[in-house]
């Protein structure tokens, strides 16, 4: 109703001020005419006069007060026409204001209809269409190719392809298995899925990222604060100026005039309209910004840290190579040894040792390799590697820094291999069996596609330095950071060493983004500037925690977010410079004479208008064009690492020597 009555008070007005212009050319007596210009000024002043009144009550002296003020003393001074025309131009403001302002808030209404009314559930054996809303964790939802998939869950059975471009701001269909995740409000563009569901309703990560945008978009930013108490003390300064210039000239009319002039409209709405739509654009892309506040410090980041694993990685290492150096034991025995003890071990590597030993037991357990059970004792030696004590045996996994500590002698020949693994952008692990050097395992992270191409791309978007923080060694380190184009290297870092890199890069007056997991490293992520949760798509603690959070897994969305930012705020800047402007011009011209009332409404209110649809630039699909070019250079790339190639034959070379 209130959207009804903003657009038929204009409409209603209009009417009686052209009526009163007809009556004004009928041989009429003047105050017909002059009584349909009070009735239009009433009709559009009402709604005017009564905000106001709601704003003194709550001690505010806003822009409504001034046009109310203006219209009522141009009704005194018999100006009708100019009462009717200013109060009439202000509410079509209002109302062209309202709908501009919903364009910018088209993201989150899009968001909000992503979400699917009704889902087709497996119970009793029958297939039901019941509400979304009703729908059980744990039940099994049927999504048909062109269905809208209702929950998150997990895929139990069947085989599809899902548009999740929603969700994560990708724009082709991720295929999906059996123990793939899919999001509610996400489409099947084929296939057919049986969806175990994990998170329903308020639950799911449409309606976090819902909540997530709707609270981003309502956050005040530094800027608007600022704004906000410049308009508290300009509003009633305008008034008193009014007042000022009518006693010392005399001419009431151009103190009412004045009021109307210096309305700032324009500069009050420059700020907030920016932000919606900037936060908007982000939602569309699948970028996650926290507020206001955080998309103007995202604008000014000059330094970039990234978590190499899970970041510029994949973070799924495999296991690359099994070296065997003591002749008593075999290839499978050395492996077995090293995923006994690692069996006990947190650490990512760990797993990826661990799974490949899986995969060859079946093959060695003919020979009797197999050694059955689990680590008795296991302890971890943080950036050295672990002790473990297996079937009575005692098993070192790790660098050559752990052999130092134990004091193991003979591991010249490891240390050589290790290095030479490690120069190729593996991760040496030396196995020791009772003191005795066993053998050398490598695992290698699999290097993301488009990691150099987002190192270029945040260059070009102005980022002065981009570090990669590891907790590997030096060379694997090196090779990663060297393919990819990374400007600095920080290696061997626990999570306190990554604070304190984090720490000392803003010391040093830098803005620090820490890029990372949403999980991992969270000490460095919150001691950054701006924390940025990579993938952070069904992680609720992410989505809620994080400053920016890029729900997808593509790299190219935080140069992204970060030119997204910057082109918010050089918005924010142009709006409230042409709101100064504008103001400053018109208040000389009613100084100096020349501008009308009429006239300077109709100056403000386009102004207000220019304001919104330069902030609505950014809704803009910009820089598609080259996304999609970096894409198809990235699926043309390879990585630097290949863990289904194992280079035996130099290893055995490397052996002899």
């Amino acid at each position: 109703m209130t959207i009804v009555r903003r657009h038929l008070i204009p409409l209603i007005s209009g009417a009686l001020i052209g009526a009163a212009w007809l009556l004004g050319l009928l041989p009429v007596p003047p105050l017909v005419s002059d009584a349909a210009m009070v009735a239009a000024a009433v009709v559009a002043g009402f709604p005017i006069m009564r905000t106001a009144g709601r704003a003194l009550l709550a001690r505010v002296v806003g822009i409504d007060l001034l046009v109310t003020v203006a219209s009522v003393g141009a009704i005194v001074l018999g100006e009708y026409w100019e009462a009717a025309a200013v109060t009439f131009l202000f509410a079509i403001g209002h109302a062209l204001e309202t709908a501009t302002l919903n364009r910018t808030r088209s993201a989150l209404t899009a968001l909000v209809a992503l979400a699917p009314d009704v889902a087709l559930v497996l119970r009793n054996g029958e297939q039901l269409e019941v509400l979304a809303g009703s729908v059980r964790t744990g039940e099994t939802v049927l999504v048909k190719n062109g269905a809208r998939v209702p929950v998150d869950g997990t895929v139990q059975q069947g085989t599809g392809t899902i548009d999740e471009a929603s969700i994560t701001g990708e724009s082709s269909p991720a295929e999906k298995r059996a123990g793939d995740r899919v999001f509610a409000g996400t489409v099947s563009t084929g296939g057919f899925l049986q969806v175990l569901a994990t998170e329903v309703g308020a639950a799911t990560t449409l309606a976090h990222i819902v909540h997530r945008v709707e609270e981003a978009q309502e956050a005040t930013a530094p800027t608007q604060v600022f704004m906000d108490r410049f308009s508290a003390w300009y509003t009633p300064g305008i008034l008193v100026l009014a007042i000022i210039v009518g006693v010392v000239t005399g001419d009431v009319f151009l103190a009412l005039t004045l009021l109307v002039i210096g309305c700032p409209g324009a500069l009050v709405i420059s700020i907030p309209v920016a932000i919606v739509a900037g936060i908007g654009r982000a939602a569309q892309l699948g970028i996650l910004i926290k507020g206001g506040e955080f998309l103007e410090t995202a604008a000014k980041i000059t330094v970039v840290a990234v978590d190499k694993t899970g970041t510029l990685t994949r973070g799924r290492p495999v296991l690359t190579d099994v070296v065997v150096l003591n002749p008593a034991l075999t290839r499978a025995e050395v492996l077995d040894w090293a995923s006994r003890a690692e069996a006990g071990s947190e650490h990512p590597l760990a797993g990826a040792i661990v799974q490949a030993a899986a995969r060859e037991a079946a093959r060695e357990a003919a020979q009797g390799a197999q050694v059955t059970g689990l680590p008795e004792h296991i302890t971890s030696v943080p950036g050295q590697g672990i002790v473990a004590a297996v079937a009575g045996r005692t098993v070192l996994i790790g660098n050559s820094a752990l052999l130092r500590a134990h004091r193991i002698a003979g591991t010249d020949a490891a240390t050589t291999l290790a290095e030479k693994l490690a120069a190729h952008g593996r991760t040496p692990l030396i196995v020791v069996l009772d003191g005795v050097v066993a053998g050398v395992l490598a695992v290698a992270d699999e290097v993301r596609p488009d990691a150099a191409d987002m190192v270029d791309a945040l260059h070009k978007a102005g980022i002065v330095r981009v570090v990669m923080l590891t907790g590997d060694g030096p060379l694997v380190a090196q090779a990663v950071g060297a393919h990819v184009g990374i400007d600095e290297i920080r290696s061997s870092l626990l999570p306190e060493d990554k604070l304190d890199v984090v720490t000392g890069l803003r010391r040093d007056g830098h803005v620090v983004a820490m890029v990372g997991d949403g999980v991992n490293d969270a000490p460095a992520l919150a001691t950054a500037d701006i924390g940025i949760a990579m993938a952070a798509a069904g992680s609720a603690v992410a989505v809620e925690t994080a400053d920016i959070a890029l729900m997808g897994d593509n790299l190219l969305m935080l140069p992204a977010a970060i030119d997204l930012a910057r082109r918010t705020v050089r918005v924010m800047h142009q709006n409230v410079a042409l709101a100064l402007v504008t103001v400053a011009l018109l208040l000389a011209g009613v100084l100096f004479g020349g501008v009308s009332m009429f006239g300077g409404m109709l100056v403000h209110e386009a102004s207000v208008l220019i304001v919104i649809v330069n902030a609505m630039r950014l809704l803009r699909r910009s820089g598609q064009r080259a996304e999609r070019r970096a894409r198809r250079r990235i699926s043309s790339e390879s990585h630097v690492q290949s863990p289904e190639k194992s280079e035996k034959s130099e290893n055995k070379e490397m052996i002899r020597r």
